[in-house]
């Protein structure tokens, strides 16, 4: 081969390494171009969410129920065992305050005391009052039967002096029987009076039964088998050692079926609109990261709340989980991922490449050492993808920035 030759050819070889070189190499300025291919296969929308695994069935320990009776409220909880902590019917779960209760114990006793030696001095004022009447009524009998006895020895006495001794004996006869009524009237007045101190003791009495019962219900015990989790109050605090139960609140503690769980999260106002009833959904655990349910979304809120902390609206969802795992536990962080949709044998690019223009969207096509600017139709699309329904072929390469130097050209419309 001739000297001549072999430049030429080494002059080529030279432009050629340059133009690619300049092609793929970084800018001068340092940006790097990146592409990707279009890939054709299943697109799957997903919201994912945060949220708490919970039981969708739980009983509840409660507190005495009869509170309100004793006028006592905002009961603390002295006691509790610590939440996890596995039980069987009848062991302990926890104590309250006793204060209020003893108080009123204290005071029961004194008023019983009272009302038992009002019920005595009742008692001993009856049987005085009684006998002074009974011994009133046999002075008379006597004074009759004296009188009886003058009167018919008086047979020879002047008729004044009979005269005189009958008006005597009828009068007494009238005393007599005005004593043994009036006798009768205040037996059945003390009998009364007596039944009047007697059932304010027993009245006292069964109230401080009653508080005794109270008392001894202040000690809450397991009235079933399973894991103690703390109640949440309406807040989302949970009911620990210093908390109160009230008689309108008095649950203490709860046993959750962790055969039956759910994951209660919540998603924003852009997500929500994509979210219905029915929906499938893979929940995972931060706990346990090789764990992942398959779950369905059984409720969607209608009305937004307040993200806590932020003026964010967020609305409630919640995820039954459809299988049970005995590593699960109430309280554990829900990692959820809600398909929204899937589509089967479409293509699609990342989000990135997508740019607009005058209501057009289009894509930096690589077409062989060049770049053209290609319009394309767009479907639906989620956080990272978006399907193309027009405009590309399956493997084509687009740039997911923009290519400098093409930012004039002409944009390729579909045919």
């Amino acid at each position: 081969m001739s000297k001549k030759k072999i430049a030429i050819i080494s002059v080529i070889s030279l432009i050629s390494i340059y133009l690619i070189y300049s092609y793929f190499s970084p800018s001068s300025d340092g940006e790097v171009y990146l592409t990707t291919e279009v890939k054709k296969g299943n697109f799957v929308s997903e919201v994912i969410t945060s949220g708490e695994a919970q039981s969708t069935s739980l009983k509840k320990i409660n507190g005495p129920e009869n509170l309100r009776k004793f006028k006592l409220r905002d009961i603390k909880i002295q006691d509790l065992v610590p939440e996890g902590s596995i039980v069987k019917v009848g062991d302990y779960v926890a104590r309250l305050d006793p204060t209020g209760v003893n108080e009123q114990i204290i005071d029961a006793r004194l008023n019983l005391e009272t009302a038992q030696s009002k019920y005595t001095q009742q008692q001993l004022d009856t049987t005085l009052s009684l006998k002074q009447e009974r011994n009133a009524i046999k002075d008379l009998s006597f004074s009759m039967e004296q009188t009886r006895l003058e009167l018919k020895q008086s047979i020879y006495e002047p008729p004044a002096t009979i005269k005189k001794l009958e008006i005597d004996l009828e009068k007494s006869e009238r005393d007599l029987r005005e004593k043994e009524e009036n006798y009768r009237i205040k037996k059945r007045q003390a009998n009364a009076k007596m039944v009047e101190v007697g059932t304010e003791v027993s009245k006292i009495r069964k109230e401080l039964n009653d508080l005794l019962e109270l008392l001894k219900s202040f000690t809450i015990y397991s009235d079933g088998n399973g894991m103690i989790t703390y109640f949440k109050n309406w807040d989302g605090s949970k009911k620990k050692v210093g908390s109160t139960i009230s008689p309108w609140n008095p649950t203490v503690a709860s046993l959750p079926d962790l055969t039956k769980m759910e994951s209660k999260t919540y998603a924003n106002e852009v997500d929500i609109r994509k979210i219905k009833k029915g929906l499938p959904v893979k929940v995972g655990f931060d706990a346990f990261p090789d764990v992942e349910i398959p779950g369905i979304v059984t409720d969607v809120a209608n009305v937004g709340e307040n993200k806590r902390g932020s003026d964010i609206k967020v609305f409630q969802v919640m995820i039954k989980l459809n299988e049970s795992n005995d590593n699960i536990r109430p309280g554990m962080t829900t990692s959820n991922k809600i398909l929204t949709f899937e589509k089967k044998d479409v293509l699609s690019i990342p989000l990135e490449a997508i740019f607009s223009k005058d209501s057009i969207t289009y894509v930096y096509k690589k077409s062989g050492f060049s770049v053209v600017k290609k319009e394309v139709k767009i479907g639906d699309s989620n956080n990272d993808s978006v399907i193309i329904t027009e405009g590309l072929s399956e493997n084509d390469v687009v740039y997911l920035n923009k290519p400098e130097g093409y930012e004039n050209d002409q944009i390729a419309q579909i045919n």
